[in-house]
């Protein structure tokens, strides 16, 4: 019970200190704008991304490779699937041939430690994904969001609710990925998955960030080690920033632009630089943590 107390109290000040901070005239709020579609393309568009995670249930490989090659098809061509004949020219026949995952090949698969089995189903979906995102289709924002989202609960470990992903974002192996709740992954992020990554509830990963998860020996590149990564909760890594294998985030942590994280972030600290060192605390940090970088 008075654990409780001290945590509510704790979070109460931390409140304050937001909202005095605000009232300074410091820093404006701005909530994101409501938009939609119209409504006969958001009928469309919502019905695009019901029946793909209706079929995408299925798990089957060769399923979702004729599911895929099919929707791109219609995506780019705007006609349904046919094989490509000897008459079509060339040129449109490898356009053709590579809308089928079977064709393709993504540098994953090709990694000695992959679980073959557990990249089969996936791949499909990671292929779809990349298309999409090339397409007019992925280029729009509200059917963009919505279309991710819908693969990511069917490509990651685990996918939670209000999670915002922008185009250009790229994962390794999807499998070992987990986004907790209200999380958004700006554009052209890469997520190496390879070993393990845990983004925590409430956590951003700003436009062109790198997040890895596994490293290479000095002396032989092929010698290769997993580590988990944890990024959050509530914490940030912005605009151009890397999060190096084996490196924790943690709670309303941030890495500052260009930014190289070597090491732990300890809880409310930012940190800049190459590699990245602490140069602030939060505001909103409970006194232990301001009095922490004060030592150092």
């Amino acid at each position: 019970m008075a654990s409780g107390l001290v945590a509510g109290k704790a979070a109460a000040r931390r409140l304050m200190l937001w909202s005095n901070f605000l009232e300074r005239g410091l820093m404006p709020r701005y909530e994101y704008r409501p938009l939609k579609p119209t409504p006969t393309a958001e009928k469309a568009f919502l019905t695009l991304v019901d029946q793909l995670d209706q079929k995408f249930a299925n798990r089957d490989p060769e399923h979702r490779c004729d599911v895929v090659r099919d929707t791109l098809h219609q995506l780019y061509l705007e006609k349904p699937y046919s094989a490509p004949g000897p008459r079509m020219p060339v040129a449109q026949q490898t356009l053709v041939h590579c809308f089928d995952p079977r064709n393709t090949t993504l540098e994953p698969e090709y990694y000695g430690d992959v679980d073959a089995a557990k990249y089969a189903e996936r791949k499909p979906l990671i292929w779809f994904w990349m298309m999409f995102d090339r397409s007019p289709a992925g280029l729009n924002h509200w059917v963009g969001f919505r279309m991710r989202a819908m693969l990511a609960r069917h490509v990651f470990k685990h996918c939670g609710k209000n999670v915002k992903i922008f185009h250009g974002v790229e994962v390794s192996y999807g499998y070992n990925l987990t986004v907790e709740d209200n999380c958004t992954i700006h554009k052209y992020v890469l997520l190496d998955d390879r070993g393990e990554i845990i983004i925590h509830q409430g956590s951003s990963v700003s436009d062109y960030a790198n997040v890895y998860s596994h490293s290479h020996d000095l002396n032989d590149g092929m010698i290769v080690t997993n580590h988990r990564t944890e990024i959050g909760p509530s914490a940030r890594v912005t605009y151009h920033a890397t999060v190096l294998s084996g490196v924790k985030v943690a709670e309303h942590g941030m890495v500052g632009s260009m930014g190289v994280a070597s090491k732990n972030v300890e809880p409310y600290n930012i940190v800049a630089g190459i590699p990245a060192k602490p140069i602030k605390v939060k505001d909103i940090a409970p006194e232990q943590f301001r009095k922490d970088l004060d030592k150092k």
